[in-house]
């Protein structure tokens, strides 16, 4: 086995437990808000505290990965999530809401972890296979993710019988798992430097240093490519997190059981990840554009589902599965495509600050998508949930209009990388097709 299987082995497994640890407390955390303060208005908070966490520590991780490498990074990241678990059973024990949201806050660091080892994976492969490399880190959560939502029942009873709030049972199961990502994580080694392609080359190591932020943000809002890559990233997560977040909710006040709740959420992550190595293959056969142009589509049709259970005189368990499968397809499919567009359509010394300022950015707008929810469903019920994300389409297709033409597109070959780099508005050669 190379050394480059073994680390993507060992990323793999962190992405499986990390991704089985956010699924197990993700049905339960807006019920547990619910229940603490008795207001469904804050339910959308306790998922907004996972994702503004997330949003708050990307980029720090980003940072220190730059700097000291993935293993540093991933290790620190899966550790605070692991705290972050412990933290809210302490929370949910003492029905303290502001200790609830910090242990919230800090299990996001898990998840901006996970975001970040699909960039690690990227910097151990071949250019021409980034896509893939990328989307198979990603496709490792499915089987974490599928199964952890089915640990919510038996978490419950897990907690009952130990004496606590039966809730806050399945964060015991994420605890555990964010323990053992986080010893996963350290024992990767340093042999590839963050944001690099072939870091071992004399010529990345006299390459130019790494950009501040402020610099590199500079470099994508002058670059219709970079810029749409990173809207697409965004606006994928706060269409998903706005329809997730609130989902749990919506059919908890339908009257569906909990284990209904929770085959639903499997059925929303499978959807997240388990179609990504295909969609990673496609970015790299027919240029991240086509995949980005199939999630529009997808995200398009799953808003219409959602509008006709909403508008329905009953939800239908049928209806919501499929609508909340095809959201995380819609979502797989803008975060495989908008990451494979940045890393190609930036240099190496943009790489990174640019990686960890999207995630940020998306945790961010996910946690303010995730903030208004709640009041967003009591005020107008699951059709404006629905509303909320089609709104968030349209930006997404407004940045496009610029982009779209200077894009690869199969059949049709652009300018180079390297011309791209030095012409902001004329950059053309954005992503990996035709390479």
């Amino acid at each position: 086995m190379t050394s480059h299987i073994r680390e993507q082995a060992k990323l793999i497994t962190a992405q499986l437990l990390s991704g089985a640890g956010i699924a197990s407390g993700y049905a339960v955390g807006g019920l547990l808000a619910e229940e603490i303060t008795g207001q469904t208005s804050m339910a959308g908070f306790a998922q907004m505290s996972v994702i503004l966490g997330a949003g708050l520590i990307a980029y720090p991780l980003a940072v220190l990965a730059g700097r000291s490498g993935r293993r540093k990074a991933l290790t620190l990241g899966f550790g605070i999530g692991t705290l972050g678990a412990m933290v809210v059973l302490i929370g949910v024990a003492l029905q303290f809401l502001p200790l609830f949201m910090l242990g919230m806050m800090m299990c996001g660091s898990s998840t901006a972890s996970g975001l970040q080892a699909r960039y690690a994976a990227v910097d151990l492969a071949d250019p021409a296979a980034a896509g893939r490399a990328m989307s198979l880190v990603v496709w490792a959560t499915t089987v974490g993710s599928v199964l952890g939502p089915s640990f919510t029942a038996p978490g419950a009873h897990l907690g009952e019988t130990l004496g606590m709030n039966g809730l806050a049972g399945p964060y015991l199961i994420s605890m555990v798992a964010f323990a053992l990502a986080t010893l996963s994580a350290s024992t990767l080694t340093k042999s590839v430097a963050a944001g690099t392609d072939h870091p071992t080359s004399t010529a990345e190591a006299a390459g130019p240093p790494p950009m501040k932020l402020g610099e590199a943000l500079r470099f994508a809002l002058a670059r219709p490519v970079p810029l749409f890559a990173m809207i697409t990233i965004i606006a994928g997560q706060m269409m998903m997190t706005n329809v997730m977040v609130m989902t749990p909710v919506h059919m908890d006040h339908q009257e569906f059981s909990l284990g209904a709740i929770g085959i639903v959420v499997s059925i929303h992550i499978a959807g997240m990840y388990a179609l990504s190595p295909v969609f990673g293959w496609m970015a790299d056969r027919w240029g991240s554009g086509v995949v980005i142009a199939g999630g529009a589509g997808i995200f398009v049709l799953t808003i219409a589902l959602g509008v006709i259970d909403a508008v329905a005189p009953e939800s239908s368990m049928v209806l919501l599965s499929t609508a909340l499968s095809l959201l995380g397809i819609g979502w797989s499919m803008f975060l495989i495509g908008g990451s494979s567009l940045l890393t190609a359509s930036v240099p190496a010394h943009a790489k990174v600050p640019l990686q960890g300022a999207s995630d940020s950015a998306m945790n961010l707008g996910g946690a303010l998508m995730a903030a208004m929810a709640g009041a967003v469903l009591g005020a107008g019920g699951f059709l404006w949930i629905n509303l909320m994300a089609t709104f968030v389409l349209l930006i997404a297709v407004g940045f496009s209009i610029r982009a779209i033409p200077i894009m690869s597109w199969p059949g049709r070959r652009t300018a180079g990388l390297a011309e791209a780099a030095d012409q902001p508005a004329a950059a053309t050669r954005q992503d990996g097709a035709g390479k």
